[in-house]
C-alpha cells in the first residue's frame, strides 16, 4: 500500500523545509534507510532517508522549492499502484501513525546528524544509515571520525561497530576538573594610599617615557674593586642613586615639581628609593644624595630597608623626595615603566643587568646591558630635557670613575 513521506521536522525551530537535492526520481526503487533527499532546515542541510520499501511513485516538492513541515514530500508504494486516493487524503488517517513513527525516528537521528552536517561543506555531507546513527548515539561516537565503507562513503552498521577511537592525549580538556573559589581581604591603609596617589599621578600628569641602554661592564669592575676594600658593600642600585644625584645637579629642570600655577625647581637633591614590602610599596628618601659618598648611600639604604621590613619607617623617612628610583632588576625584570611619584616630575625605572652581545671598536663582544626608562611629567619636562639627563646618567654609569670627580 502506498505510504506518504511528509516534510520532516528536523529541528525544534523548523517550520519550513527546502528540498536541496533529490537522490531518487519517480520510478526508482527505494529501500528503507536509503538516502532519498537532502533537506535544508533553518539550521543545516541534512540527509533524509526513506522509512519504507517500494518504488518512488510521486514527488510533491520540486528540488530547490520549500514547503511547510508535514507537507507531502513524496509517496512510496508498489509499482503501478493507484495513488489518487492517497493524494486526495483518503489514506491520510491510515498513514498518519506510520509517518509519526518515522518522524520520531528522524528526530532521534537529527541531534547526531545536525552538527555533522553543519560542520561539513555542501559537497561533502556526512552520510550514514539510521541504524549506524542510532548505534553511534548510544555509544557516544562522533560519526565524523568514522570511515564509511558503503556507497559514496556512507557509514553503515559495521563501520560504527568496528570503530576504535584514537587515544586521547593526557592533556585533554575533559580530564580537567576543579572548583571555582576565591578569597577576599580588606584593602590596607597603605594600599589605599598607594592607589590614591598613583591614580592621581597617572590621570593628572601627562606621562611620556624615554628609554636608554647602559653598558655596565666598567660599573661591574668598579663595584667589585670597591667591595674588596669598603666596609659597607655597595649595590648596583647604590651606584645608580649616586649617578642620578650627580646627573640631577647637571640637569636641574628634572629635579622639579608641578604646583599648578607655578613650577618648583628644587635646589636640593633628595632621592626616593622605592622598596617593596608585604603590604605594598614604600619610598624612603636619601636626602642630599649628591653630597654623600657611595658608602654613606649604601649604609643609609640598608637601614631604610630593614626599617621598612620591620614596619618602623616614620613619615619623615619617606617625605621630601624630589626624584624617585624604582629598581626591579633584582627580580629578573629587564625593562619596565613606572608611574611618577608625586610631587616629583620624573621617576627612573631600572632593569636588571643582562649579558648581551655588543659591538666595540667594530668587534662583536660580550657586553652587560642595563635598560633605563625615564617617566616624565610633560607639564614640566620636555623630551630634550629628559634625553639630556639620561645621556649624563649613561656617561656616569659607563665611566663610574667620573662620579669621584
Amino acid at each position: 500500500m502506498a505510504e506518504i513521506v511528509r516534510m520532516p521536522k528536523l529541528s525544534d525551530t523548523m517550520t519550513d523545509g527546502v528540498v536541496a537535492k533529490w537522490h531518487k526520481k519517480v520510478g526508482d526503487k527505494v529501500k528503507s534507510g536509503e538516502l532519498i533527499a537532502e533537506i535544508e532546515t533553518d539550521k543545516a542541510t541534512m540527509d533524509f532517508e526513506s522509512f519504507f520499501d517500494g518504488v518512488m511513485l510521486y514527488i510533491g516538492i520540486d528540488e530547490g522549492k520549500g514547503a511547510p513541515v508535514d507537507s507531502i514530500l513524496a509517496i512510496v508504494g508498489k509499482a503501478d499502484e493507484d495513488i489518487s486516493a492517497v493524494l486526495s487524503g483518503g489514506a491520510a488517517a491510515k498513514t498518519e501513525s506510520v509517518v509519526e513513527n518515522a518522524l520520531a525516528s528522524t528526530t532521534i537521528a537529527a541531534p547526531v546528524a545536525a552538527p555533522m552536517a553543519a560542520a561539513s561543506s555542501n559537497d561533502s555531507r556526512l552520510k550514514a544509515s539510521p541504524l549506524a546513527k542510532k548505534i553511534a548515539e548510544d555509544k557516544g561516537i562522533d560519526l565524523s571520525q568514522v570511515q564509511g565503507s558503503g556507497d559514496d562513503g556512507r557509514i553503515v552498521k559495521k563501520d560504527v561497530e568496528n570503530y576504535t577511537p584514537a587515544k586521547k592525549s593526557a592533556m585533554s580538556a575533559s580530564t580537567y576538573t576543579g572548583v571555582e573559589s576565591y578569597t577576599e581581604e580588606p584593602v590596607s591603609q597603605m594600599r589605599k594610599t598607594i592607589a590614591r596617589r598613583l591614580a592621581e599621578s597617572k590621570f593628572s600628569a601627562p606621562h611620556f617615557y624615554l628609554k636608554m641602554e647602559v653598558e655596565m661592564s666598567k660599573a661591574i669592575e668598579a663595584r667589585k674593586a670597591i667591595n674588596d676594600l669598603a666596609p659597607v658593600k655597595i649595590s648596583f642600585n647604590d651606584m645608580v642613586v649616586k649617578a642620578v644625584a650627580i646627573a640631577l645637579r647637571s640637569n636641574p629642570k628634572i629635579n622639579s615639581s608641578w604646583l599648578g600655577d607655578k613650577i618648583r625647581y628644587n635646589q636640593h637633591i633628595n632621592i626616593g628609593v622605592a622598596m617593596a614590602v608585604e603590604d605594598g610599596l614604600l619610598v624612603p628618601v636619601v636626602r642630599f644624595a649628591d653630597n654623600k659618598s657611595l658608602s654613606q648611600i649604601a649604609s643609609e639604604v640598608k637601614v631604610y630597608s630593614q626599617k621598612a621590613k620591620d614596619k618602623k619607617l616614620q613619615p619623615n623617612d619617606w617625605e621630601g623626595n624630589t626624584f624617585t628610583i624604582s629598581n626591579l632588576g633584582m627580580y629578573g625584570i629587564d625593562d619596565f615603566t613606572a608611574i611618577i611619584n608625586p610631587p616629583d616630575a620624573c621617576i627612573l625605572a631600572v632593569g636588571g643587568i643582562k649579558e648581551t652581545p655588543v659591538v666595540k671598536d667594530g668587534q662583536l663582544v660580550a657586553g652587560n646591558i642595563m635598560k633605563l626608562t625615564l617617566s616624565c611629567d610633560h607639564r614640566v619636562v620636555d623630551g630634550a630635557t629628559g634625553a639630556s639627563f639620561l645621556q649624563t646618567l649613561k656617561s656616569l654609569l659607563e665611566n663610574p670613575v667620573t662620579m669621584l670627580i
